[in-house]
């Protein structure tokens, strides 16, 4: 399917400003950074900027919503059929991530913002995840499910989307900030749900 071109559009500027913002981040901080010179940077107005950002502290989790789109993406080349956790565990990975951007958004975003603020994002982002899975899902239950199957549907959903977001959230408090250790803790997380929880000992 082809997407409009005003998508495509959207998409890149909100690119090329989360580029420049992690530019200038990491060169003069994000306190010292404004929305303008973001904005000059990634050659647009600052009408523009705020099309796409309420602030420029929203780009510090513009990899989040990146990476939801993406997300999303995968989720719908897979079959309904296919066992859920191993699908939500290849779209994890099929997004295209940058190993750099990611580590060094991360940090930023803990050493520029109070706890707070990052827990209220990501519990959104975390929402919105499990609502991707949810919608998943449905698609394999069919379009009118009983009460009971649309309970077991929306549990399944938020366990998942709890578990990969424990294992972010172990990940962010770790001291091996790299990509392959947090597919590791994905996958772990994952296979937590697999076997099933137990009482811990």
């Amino acid at each position: 399917m082809v997407r409009p071109a005003q998508t495509v559009r959207s998409e890149r500027t909100r690119e090329a400003l989360r580029q420049a913002a992690v530019v200038r981040f990491l060169a003069q901080g994000v306190e010292e950074t404004t929305a303008e010179q973001i904005a000059a940077d990634a050659g647009v107005s600052l009408r523009t900027f705020y099309r796409h950002f309420a602030s420029k502290h929203d780009l510090l989790f513009a990899d989040y919503d990146a990476g939801l789109h993406w997300f999303r993406a995968a989720l719908a080349t897979r079959s309904p059929e296919d066992p859920i956790l191993d699908t939500v565990q290849a779209a994890i990975m099929a997004a295209p991530y940058d190993d750099w951007a990611v580590t060094k958004i991360a940090a930023m975003r803990s050493q520029e913002l109070d706890a707070g603020r990052i827990v209220r994002h990501i519990r959104q982002v975390e929402a919105d995840f499990a609502d991707a899975i949810d919608e998943h899902l449905a698609r394999a239950d069919g379009a009118s499910p009983g009460t009971d199957e649309r309970m077991r549907t929306t549990v399944t959903a938020r366990c998942i989307a709890a578990a990969v977001f424990g294992a972010m959230e172990v990940w962010m408090l770790g001291g091996d900030s790299s990509l392959p250790e947090l597919d590791r803790l994905c996958r772990h997380a994952l296979d937590l749900l697999r076997t099933g929880i137990a009482d811990p000992a």
